[in-house]
This record gives structure tokens, C-alpha cells and sequence, in this order.
């Protein structure tokens, strides 16, 4: 699965004003996947999007590349303190 962990990270460069900030964290959890996107916390707003549309469209991304195999997808989005 370290194609979607590029796909991630690849999708949140292109968005950022810092993308040397990005960071990319992948496990396991509850039987599926489980993502942290970390970004600068100027980026942030931008990753999110307006009420959410960024975040909701990267997650129906990664959950359309994870279907191939009925994998379950959860990302989650930070800036690089830890803050969501």
C-alpha cells in the first residue's frame, strides 16, 4: 500500500505553499488502513478546504484506489504540532 501513501503525499505538495513540511505517516488500525497527513499550519486551511471539500475529495480518492482489494481507508489531517 505504499502506492496510496504516495498518492497522499503526491495530492497534499501540490497543494501546500511548504511542501518540504508534508509528512506522511501510514499503520494500522481496526482491520484497515490508517493515514496521518501532517502539514505546515499555514497549509492547513488549504489541505482542508472549504467546509471540507479537499479533505472529503482526497479521502474519496483513497478510498477509490483502496477499493481494489476491500481495503477500509481513515485519514487523518494535522498541521506539524499536532493540532487538527
Amino acid at each position: 500500500m505504499a502506492e496510496l501513501k504516495t498518492l497522499v503525499e503526491t495530492v497534499a505538495k501540490a497543494l501546500a505553499d511548504e511542501p518540504d513540511a508534508i509528512e506522511v505517516a501510514q499503520g494500522e488500525r481496526r482491520g484497515g488502513l490508517y493515514f496521518e497527513l501532517r502539514v505546515a499550519p499555514g497549509d492547513l486551511g488549504r489541505v482542508i478546504g472549504r467546509q471540507g471539500r479537499t479533505a472529503a475529495a482526497l479521502r474519496t480518492l483513497l478510498a477509490a484506489a483502496a477499493d481494489v482489494d476491500g481495503t477500509k481507508i481513515q485519514l487523518d489531517i494535522r498541521d506539524v504540532d499536532g493540532q487538527r
